[in-house]
Order: structure tokens, then C-alpha cells, then sequence
């Protein structure tokens, strides 16, 4: 059964809704052969925080809209931890296609679609852009060093012509199947409000627990 896609803007944004658009049709590589459609991204339009995966999966194909599944669903739960939701950020992949069976995107496939991904980071011009996985990271550092090595370390760098922070994290994915790996997820996240030069969200209020009363004296019963 097909996740329900979560809520988020509609791209309001005039030059990108039209470069969506421009692209909904994109034959690059052969990936557009095997698609529903491209998902070309959602979200605020003039977002001060990007993330970028790595490509559609199955959910994400039909409904057009990217993180819709599970991992999708711990991601806005992340923001949430933050006091953000989706609508306040922009979420997209690498590549706007799906590869057959969800495997990894192949290399000529990221070249013929990075261009797209550039043009977005261009016109929505974020302050930070936080890349979930290897693949992403990867290529927008422009370095080798893989996710489990620069995860949670923030970098300047040039993207589509703009000046941003690059802050690599793990794909929620990763928690998914490694449970402990939630914990590295959150601190990363817990970062995220001072790369954007907010106050950190407020802790969540600890649940009241009852204030433990002293047993009354054991009455003792005479007899009469």
C-alpha cells in the first residue's frame, strides 16, 4: 500500500514552479523510459534549508512527491524535533527518476541529471544544504570521503552559484534498519537551527510523573 504523501507547498515560487515544468518531460538518460513521472522536488520554494537524496523510490515515482515512504515519514519527525516541518524546508534528490529496483544511481545517470539539481539550489538559493547519504554528499563536497566519515560537519562551498553550508548527514533510511543509528540522527539534526542562525528548538517538557507519597502507618487493630 502506497504511503499517503505528507503535506507540503505547492511550488509557488514563480521561476522554479516554471523550471519544473520545463523538466517534467526531461529524456536525458534512460531512466525516463522506466518512470511514472519526475520527481522534481516539494516544499518552500525560498527555503533557507535544502535536503537532497539520492533518487525516488518506489512511493515517491507514483505520487511525484519525494520522502513519502518510511523514510520520508522519519524525516518529517526529525524536523519536528527541531520545529520545522516540511512546508518550512525543500526537499530533493540527485537524480529525478527512479532507477529500475532502487539501485544505486550509476554514474552517467548523476551527470545527466546534476544539472537540474544545481539549477534548484540556484533559483531557491538556501543557506544550508544538508545531503542525506553517500551519493549526495559526495557529490556536492566534490570529495571521496564517504557519509560515516564527514557526517554532522558543516563546510562552506559554492552550489549553483550561491555561497552555502553543506551539512552532511545520514539518510533516515540508515535508522530504519540500524535502530541505534536514530541517536546520531538527532544530535546532527539538533545542529541544524544554529547553521540557520536560529535559536535551538526548545527541549520537549518531560512527561509529570507522580510525586511519590509516603505510605500511611500500618493501623494496628486491638481488641475491645
Amino acid at each position: 500500500m502506497a504511503m499517503p504523501a505528507p503535506a507540503h507547498a505547492p511550488l509557488g515560487h514563480g521561476e522554479l514552479a516554471s523550471y519544473a515544468e520545463s523538466i517534467a518531460g526531461c529524456v536525458r538518460c534512460p531512466l525516463s523510459r522506466g518512470r511514472t513521472q519526475v520527481v522534481f522536488g516539494s516544499g518552500d520554494p525560498d527555503a533557507d534549508l535544502m535536503f537532497v537524496g539520492e533518487a525516488p523510490g518506489f512511493h515517491e515515482d507514483k505520487q511525484g512527491v519525494p520522502f513519502v515512504g518510511a523514510a520520508g515519514q522519519l524525516l518529517s519527525k526529525l524536523l519536528g524535533g527541531i520545529g520545522l516541518t516540511r512546508d518550512d524546508v525543500f526537499v530533493a534528490n540527485v537524480l529525478k527518476c527512479r532507477p529500475p529496483g532502487n539501485r544505486d544511481p550509476l554514474p552517467e545517470e548523476i551527470a545527466a541529471c546534476e544539472g537540474h539539481l544545481f539549477r534548484q539550489i540556484e533559483l531557491i538559493r538556501p543557506k544550508v544544504v544538508a545531503t542525506l547519504g553517500n551519493f549526495a554528499t559526495k557529490l556536492l563536497s566534490g570529495r571521496p570521503e564517504g557519509i560515516t566519515r564527514v557526517h554532522g560537519r558543516e563546510q562552506p562551498v559554492s552550489l549553483g552559484g550561491n555561497r552555502v553550508v553543506l551539512y552532511p548527514i545520514f539518510h533516515p533510511a540508515a535508522a530504519l534498519y540500524t535502530p541505534r543509528m536514530l541517536e546520531v540522527l538527532e544530535a546532527d539534526f539538533a545542529r541544524i537551527p544554529a547553521l540557520l542562525g536560529r535559536d535551538p528548538a526548545p527541549a520537549p517538557v518531560p512527561a509529570l510523573r507522580p510525586v511519590p507519597v509516603a505510605p500511611a502507618e500500618p493501623v494496628q487493630l486491638g481488641l475491645f
